[in-house]
């Protein structure tokens, strides 16, 4: 008999897959299809890193890593965290984890019971949600808008508590709307957190480097909540390094020796050779991560100002990440005459069908009413299909 558990059949499929099937069939008829989907850095892998892990090779880094990591690289996560956050914490408070979804996975493992509530701001990383349903918990939504640059207010957490609420859980800078806390709104949320000692609030900054003018701030600074922040954070983003899959958590001791035995039976230590890897990226200056990011805050400017050339898209000016989200929903109920656009989700295939560009619907973000349109992509195909998108939305009556 095909049945699969409970767990797995009430986690929701990828909402790209349509627009990834459209776009496979548009290049398989030859089509010059653009994406501008894709969360991740379209730039190499520093070459100081890569020789690091060809050396961890040659030097015979195959065997099995200790659970939580290598002591090296806890040892420089620790020194990461003192130097760019300055924020203390001991090698024993880190787990190093198969990328930060796996960081995350494992802490709402180790955190969630039945029920158990978790407040999560959208536009979300659609994994959160995901991650909470396969726990048992009960997902509790903030919703926000372009206007307030997709943040929400101090009001609106407090009045999201409840005596069952056991997370927090958000990033900032964000996927999918590279909106950034200031250090100021960060102490509002902490004044609250600290009145409910019970609720772990989880801080996604995986994306900590990747700002513009001005300086990433972590809620786990301020003393009065330090005991209840973890710090999620890896290599990925920062550093193009996605493929080595090594995250990490910065948390309270107890919690971190739970994310240790939960990790024990499930994946053991991340990959060797891409630990060592890590140290290399994380001990190292951050020169290469600045010219990266020089050339993402100039595309994202271009995209600001295509963007603003279309009619009816509204758009917030992201300070981090590499994503833009601009809100679409004047065009619903609108048709060039074939199609109706009635949501996101049709926005996302009508631009692909008649733009030839890949973008991300913001339904599954938790945002109906927006794309997600990533420009980590090169200057000129930015360009391109930008125009097509401007031109395929001028046919929407």
């Amino acid at each position: 008999m095909e049945r699969v558990s409970d767990r797995v059949a009430c986690l929701s499929e990828s909402a790209t897959l349509a627009v990834a099937q459209k776009s496979r069939e548009l290049k398989e008829k030859g089509i010059d299809v653009i994406s501008l989907g894709v969360g991740e850095p379209d730039f190499n892998t520093p070459d100081f890193i890569k020789e690091a892990a060809k050396k961890a090779i040659d030097d015979n880094y195959s065997t099995y890593s200790p659970v939580p990591g290598y002591p090296s690289l806890l040892k420089a996560i620790v020194d990461k965290l003192k130097r760019d956050n300055n924020l203390e914490y001991t090698t024993n408070q880190i787990i190093v984890s198969n990328g930060a979804k796996h960081a995350i996975a494992n802490l709402l493992q180790a955190l969630i019971n039945k029920d158990d509530e978790v407040i999560i701001p959208a536009p979300y990383w659609v994994t959160y949600i995901e991650l909470v349903k396969l726990n048992e918990g009960k997902n509790v939504i903030i919703p926000t808008s372009v206007d307030n640059d997709f943040k929400i207010t101090p009001a609106q957490l407090e009045a999201a508590i409840t005596p069952k609420t056991r997370a927090f859980l958000f990033s900032s800078p964000s996927n999918p709307t590279g909106s950034v806390y200031t250090k100021a709104e960060l102490k509002a949320f902490a004044d609250i957190f600290a009145k409910h000692p019970n609720i772990i609030v989880i801080s996604d900054e995986i994306y900590e480097h990747i700002v513009y003018g001005i300086k990433h701030e972590s809620i786990a600074q301020f003393a009065e909540i330090k005991d209840q922040v973890v710090v999620v954070n890896g290599v990925s983003k920062a550093f193009a390094m996605t493929g080595y899959r090594i995250g990490y958590i910065a948390a309270p001791l107890w919690l971190a020796k739970a994310c240790n035995k939960l990790q024990g039976q499930y994946t053991s230590g991340p990959c060797s050779v891409s630990q060592i890897a890590s140290v290399a990226a994380l001990n190292a200056p951050l020169d290469t991560v600045h010219k990266m990011v020089e050339q993402f805050e100039k595309r994202r400017n271009l995209v600001l100002a295509k963007l603003a050339e279309i009619p009816g898209v509204k758009t917030s000016k992201p300070d981090g990440a590499f994503y833009v989200f601009p809100d679409i929903s004047s065009f619903f109920g609108k048709s060039d005459g074939t199609v109706t656009i009635n949501n996101a989700d049709d926005m996302g295939l009508f631009i692909l069908s008649n733009a030839f560009t890949g973008v991300v619907s913001g339904e599954a973000f938790g945002a109906p009413e927006c794309i997600r349109i990533s420009y980590a992509a090169s200057e000129a195909d930015l360009n391109k299909s930008l125009d097509r998108i401007k031109a395929a939305l001028a046919t929407l009556k």
